[in-house]
């Protein structure tokens, strides 16, 4: 069969490739998304999880801090995870302080390591985590052994609730 002019014209058109996609410019955003998703993760504080301490609530707007962490559990008091005494033994100790829990956070802030010796004295921080029922009286005795360990600011861990402002203004 013979071509016509406008069969030849049209199959000219059909032989233009479409363009394709720019990959560089979509690896570009990606590669910055994951950076943004990598700065921003790091800048959440997590605590040890257990079902057996239930956290006390607060309307605190403060972030956590990275410190070291006290839990105290229902049979045992824990420094960074380590079991350094057994609760009932505490609260039956005529003591002011648990030297097992000063000696293992003095073990702690020797560990600290810092820029100078002067950021590692200024960060000495710990926080307590505690179900909402402990006595006072075994909770003072946790927070000597953390001042006598040379800890000069002590943290409750709380769950952090919605404060009323924000309820009443929704």
């Amino acid at each position: 069969m013979k071509t016509t002019r406008r069969m030849k014209r049209m199959s000219r058109g059909r032989a233009k490739k479409m363009p394709g996609f720019n990959l560089v410019s979509l690896m570009d955003i990606f590669t910055i998304l994951v950076f943004f998703l990598l700065v921003n993760s790091a800048q959440t504080q997590d605590l040890p999880s257990t079902e057996q301490v239930k956290l006390p609530e607060s309307i605190s707007e403060k972030k956590p801090e990275e410190t070291a962490v006290v839990m105290v559990t229902e049979t045992e008091v824990l420094v960074q995870n380590k079991v350094v005494a057994n609760r009932a033994d505490v609260e039956a100790s005529k003591a002011i302080y648990v030297p097992a829990i000063r000696d293992e956070l003095l073990v702690i802030a020797q560990s600290a390591v810092g820029i100078s010796g002067k950021e590692k004295t200024a960060k000495k921080e710990v926080t307590i985590m505690g179900d909402r029922a402990i006595p006072f009286k075994l909770l003072k005795k946790i927070m000597s052994s953390c001042t006598a360990a040379g800890y000069e600011t002590i943290n409750l861990a709380v769950i952090q609730k919605a404060s009323q402002f924000k309820k009443e203004s929704s």
